[in-house]
């Protein structure tokens, strides 16, 4: 911003140089950087108004941050005890899941000891049933005592009873190894269905906390837009106050130029540039179109008598030309000293009829209507300064 000032004081100094050495009109120049101020404070009130705007805005925005910040903590807190249970239900699912498959390897291997008891046993009875039918009568004659057929009897008898008791045995694990692994696997669906509900909530948990977390970080950018804006606002704001200082400092300067160059006409002179005695007359012929006044952000230091292009422009009262030439948006123009620090401007002619230092009459033709500069058809832009200052001309007509 410093950067800025500078440039803007040295635009100033420069055209004020400009403007002495090529002989071009303060009074216009004056006009100009007068506009320019009254335009700027109306931006600087604006921006200033803006800033408040967006201080409330940037309030309002903070505090529904703070609540969106409370119910994402919520949320996360809420999320975060459904994961811890989840994370539990599916541990246990997994030692359940771990348990039915070791009851299952076990039940598969009591099938097969199951099965080959009971291959074993078969063998046996069919051992017995295909052998010969034992002869009793020789096995008790052969028998050296009564001792020996007992105990080769009771053996006999104890293998049979162990080959059943072995074989129900190993059904009975059988069948208590399938419950269990039934009682696990019944265990293990409602486990599922389990971790599956807890699964459903925690992800719809998550979506709340992702819809919630978006609103906040919307809210966020909100925050962060309103600051930017706000600091914008007030960079604007000190630029344009530095600036009208500066143009300030130029139009002080030029209001000195515009009284010496009175001075001086009126030093050159031969009459007093008092207005006549009937005070102003109008310049021209037409109608006011536009008055003395802010008009679209920026002063209209005028007014604005709407009248055919060739139409004669009178000087509104007797004095001495201090400007006949072109001079930017006011096109070709001209300014009439009238003496005591009062001026009149007439813009945007068609043609200048006098020149510098030439003495005019009241009514006296100075120039023609015209449209050139910054106009928007043939009109009279006409202007009444005190001391340089633009005053509403309507109170001299």
């Amino acid at each position: 911003m410093r950067r800025r000032l500078s440039v803007v004081v040295c635009l100033a100094f420069a055209l004020a140089l400009a403007a002495s050495a090529s002989g071009q009109d303060p009074v216009s120049e004056k006009a100009r950087v007068d506009a320019r101020i009254a335009a700027l404070q109306a931006e600087i009130a604006e921006a200033k108004q803006n800033e408040g705007v967006l201080t409330s805005q940037l309030s309002e925005v903070v505090a529904e941050l703070r609540a969106a910040q409370s119910a994402v903590e919520q949320a996360q807190g809420s999320l975060s005890s459904l994961e811890a249970e989840l994370a539990t239900e599916r541990a246990r699912l997994e030692l359940l899941t771990e348990r039915l498959q070791r009851q299952t390897r076990k039940l598969e291997r009591l099938k097969k000891e199951h099965r080959r008891a009971v291959s074993i046993l078969e063998a046996r009875v069919r051992a017995i049933y295909v052998s010969e039918t034992p002869d009793y009568l020789s096995f008790i004659v052969s028998a050296s005592s009564f001792r020996e057929i007992v105990d080769s009897f009771e053996f006999m008898e104890r293998i049979g009873l162990q080959d059943k008791r072995i074989a129900n045995q190993v059904r009975e694990s059988k069948k208590k190894a399938a419950a269990q692994r039934a009682a696990t696997a019944e265990t293990r669906r409602v486990q599922e269905a389990t971790v599956s509900v807890i699964a459903a909530r925690t992800e719809e948990a998550r979506a709340v906390r992702n819809e919630l977390a978006a609103g906040r970080d919307s809210l966020a950018a909100a925050r962060r837009l309103k600051q930017d804006a706000i600091f914008d606002a007030r960079e604007t704001r000190e630029e344009y106050l530095e600036e009208v200082e500066a143009l300030a400092a130029e139009s002080a300067a030029l209001a000195a130029s515009i009284r010496e160059a009175q001075a001086a006409a009126a030093a050159g002179s031969t009459g007093t540039g008092v207005p006549s005695a009937s005070g102003f007359i109008w310049p021209v012929n037409g109608t006011v179109v536009s008055g003395f006044g802010m008009r679209w952000g920026r002063m209209h230091e005028g007014v604005d008598i709407t009248a055919p292009t060739g139409t004669p422009i009178w000087a509104a009262a007797a004095g001495t030309v201090i400007w006949a030439s072109w001079r930017g948006g006011y096109g070709n123009c001209v300014v009439v000293d009238h003496g005591n620090g009062l001026a009149t401007l007439y813009a945007h002619a068609s043609a200048i009829l006098v020149s510098v230092g030439q003495r005019v009459s009241q009514g006296q033709t100075v120039a023609l209507v015209g449209s050139t500069g910054n106009s928007s058809g043939p009109h009279l832009h006409f202007e009444v300064r005190v001391n340089g200052v633009a005053v509403d001309p309507l109170l001299y007509l």
